[in-house]
């Protein structure tokens, strides 16, 4: 399993004697070969949120299931959803590498996926990119798969 520390982020609660900080972690694990998923934590320092984090990460990513890749990269451009996120994942040929910005990228790359190129539309919130991602690589179905479900054969 590989983690990506995607983002930190210090929340403050004001208490009698001033502020009380607190830190949240989002932090990305996969296996490299198409399974992924996302932890998110907070605790009162930065290292125990990441560890709450990557422990939550490994436990949703033995419940999710695996992505369906095309060699390096994907089988089709797919566009994932969450939230006022949109995240357009396009199919790029051999030497592209991952072409994504923040969040997308650590996604992309715990998943094992090496070429390919993206966008995303509206909301940035690191959070909601990284649902959109996951999302949309969940969407992904092979040419075997979809003749499958149609009932037709190639």
């Amino acid at each position: 399993m590989v983690d990506f520390l995607v983002k930190i982020r210090r929340s403050a609660c004001v208490v009698k004697g001033g502020r009380r900080f607190s830190f949240n972690a989002l932090v990305v694990v996969g296996d490299k070969g198409g399974k992924v998923s996302f932890g998110y934590a907070k605790a009162n320092e930065v290292p125990p949120a990441v560890e709450k984090a990557i422990k939550e990460g490994e436990a949703n990513t033995r419940r999710s299931k695996r992505v369906q890749l095309k060699g390096k990269t994907i089988p089709h451009r797919v566009i994932g959803r969450y939230g006022a996120s949109r995240v357009i994942l396009v199919p790029a040929g051999p030497g592209t590498g991952v072409k994504a910005g923040p969040g997308v990228r650590e996604v992309l790359q715990a998943a094992g996926i090496e070429n390919i190129l993206s966008k995303t539309h509206g909301s940035t919130n690191p959070i909601n990119l990284v649902k959109a991602t996951i999302d949309g690589l969940q969407q992904l179905r092979t040419r075997e798969e979809v003749a499958r479900l149609r009932g037709v054969q190639i």
